[in-house]
């Protein structure tokens, strides 16, 4: 024997690093609760704060990037050259509604949405 008063039990004889992270995780759970009951204080400042963080993180940026569209794409006007979320390059030489008509090379013309307008170059003159 190795010296011990007792059986070495086979789950003593594990090295794993799973059992090492079971091992871990069942004192956390165990030092978490005491009284076996969750402060509820503290649920709920964690909830918030997790939250807060989502809507500062995500939430927030999302909102101001597509008002900031919206703002371009209220401005477009003929004459303007823009690039399409598809990368086609064109000048805007007529509007309708929702659509645009830009004029790409050689003269070809295509009708698109106005919200499919990534960005407007500068340097473009309005007529």
């Amino acid at each position: 024997m190795d010296g011990r008063a007792y059986p070495v039990c086979p789950a003593e004889e594990r090295t794993t690093p799973e059992h090492g992270r079971n091992k871990v995780i069942a004192n956390l759970l165990m030092m978490a609760s005491p009284e076996g009951g969750a402060n509820p204080m503290g649920t709920l400042f964690m909830l918030a704060a997790f939250f807060a963080i989502l809507y500062f993180l995500l939430i927030r940026p999302q909102r101001q990037q597509q008002k900031a569209h919206q703002e371009l794409v209220a401005r477009l006007r003929r004459g303007d050259e823009v690039v399409t979320i598809g990368g086609i390059v064109g000048k805007i030489i007529h509007e309708e509604g929702d659509r645009l008509t830009i004029k790409t090379a050689n003269d070809t013309r295509l009708e698109i949405e106005r919200s499919k307008v990534a960005r407007v170059l500068e340097g473009s003159e309005a007529s």
